[in-house]
């Protein structure tokens, strides 16, 4: 591509004008915006002021919103332009149980918002084809909100789907050789999430323990079981869980016990197969405590990997080192732990989930940890954002006008995922 035109025809200086012209221009409400989800953390499905506040921003921009959409209470949508192709960007807002935004979706929302505001803009002032949609997808952390609006159909006919998160910065990493601000293409393990029940029967703890069937037992040598499958386990593969249910009083033999368990890996195939082996040892805990036990896996709550479209990863790492930011185009080689619902919309449509780093002023700012909530309420971690959120603009912009682009990008998708015919 040139360093003075866009595939779009317009300049790129004019692109960029535009773009960082809207976010300029609407800084102030974003600044605010930001403030409120972060200090106002509320869980999965349960973002009420979240969804209000966003939707009270755009509609006093005179967008139209369309509230509680697609059969959820937390989720909105939003459309500007017409004809042409769909850019769709995901907006996220749910919190963590006592760490608040210690995954930075106040960030995410941020990033989105000014994404989709600056495209419209541009669109508009360019007088060009196109629509581009803000969607609010609650219930990211383990709640799997992007599910249910694929289920929904709001992800049909959409040519694109882009969306930024925040991550420990590169620049707080003592020796690298180079200082990223964020990476392009990134990746994540497939997900499967299990509740396991062990029912046994009460009796006195102290004058007849050998009258029960201990089902707190069985949640114990559940999680020994696993605990030694670690060792033959590939070390990309991730088995956690946590007791939900231990018993009732200490004198009572529990005769309920539960436990809730991820089991993550490098595709939704090689999960499954561990999933098969986890419930061996949650049987065989239930076997040698003389319990019974009931597994429910929650398939509907599945996260995939993410498989992210590498003609938009390459459009956008362009933009970004037009802004003056250096980021790493292709981090799918790196470790990945996490796992996200935005992957099932990759298997759906093109599409981008890049990282940009905050955290440069935050000692130990790690995702899911206290001092990352605090980073992500920080004025750099604002910042870092809105340059994404640029870059994202510019990059959709692209994909919408640009034929080329659009071509590369849709052909790419249907030879990652073997489609001969789908509807984007």
């Amino acid at each position: 591509m040139s360093p003075s035109k866009t595939t779009t025809g317009m300049p790129r200086e004019q692109l960029l004008h535009h773009v960082s012209g809207s976010v300029d221009a609407h800084r102030a409400v974003l600044s605010e915006i930001n403030t409120k989800i972060h200090q106002n953390p509320e869980l999965r499905y349960q973002e009420y002021q979240a969804h209000d506040n966003i939707c009270d921003l755009l509609e006093s921009l005179d967008y139209t919103v369309v509230r509680h959409a697609h059969g959820l209470e937390t989720s909105f949508q939003v459309e500007s332009g017409s004809g042409g192709r769909l850019v769709v960007f995901n907006a996220e807002y749910d919190a963590l149980p006592g760490i608040g935004h210690a995954c930075g979706h106040n960030l995410i929302a941020t990033s989105s918002i000014a994404a989709f505001i600056a495209t419209a803009e541009t669109m508009e002032k360019g007088n060009l084809p196109g629509r581009v949609r803000l969607l609010g997808t609650p219930a990211e952390e383990s709640g799997g909100g992007k599910i249910k609006l694929i289920q929904a159909g709001a992800y049909d006919g959409v040519d694109a789907c882009l969306m930024g998160h925040p991550g420990p910065s590169s620049r707080r990493t003592p020796g690298a050789k180079t200082k990223f601000d964020g990476a392009s293409a990134t990746r994540s393990l497939a997900r499967k999430q299990v509740r396991v029940t062990f029912k046994g029967e009460n009796a006195h703890a102290g004058f007849e323990p050998w009258a029960g069937r201990n089902a707190l037992d069985a949640v114990v040598a559940s999680y020994v079981n696993i605990s030694l499958l670690r060792q033959q386990i590939p070390p990309s593969a991730r088995i956690h869980g946590v007791v939900r249910q231990g018993g009732a009083e200490p004198n009572i033999i529990p005769d309920s016990a539960s436990l809730e368990y991820f089991v993550r890996d490098t595709s939704a195939d090689s999960v499954q197969n561990l999933a098969t082996r986890i419930e061996k040892c949650f049987r065989a805990g239930a076997l040698a405590t003389d319990c019974s036990v009931e597994c429910v896996w929650n398939d509907e709550a599945d996260y995939k990997d993410l498989r992210p479209n590498m003609t938009i990863a390459e459009i956008f790492t362009e933009h970004m080192t037009s802004l003056g930011k250096t980021y790493l185009y292709d981090a799918r080689a790196l470790g990945a732990g996490a796992s996200t619902d935005m992957g099932n919309v990759c298997y759906e449509v093109p599409g981008f989930h890049c990282g940009f780093g905050v955290g440069d002023d935050v000692q130990d700012a790690s995702p899911h940890n206290p001092n990352f909530a605090a980073a992500a309420g920080t004025v750099s971690a604002f910042e870092n954002a809105l340059a994404c959120a640029q870059g994202m603009a510019m990059t959709a912009c692209d994909i919408l006008i640009d034929d080329g682009h659009a071509e590369r990008m849709r052909t790419e998708f249907l030879e990652e995922f073997g489609r001969a015919d789908t509807k984007i």
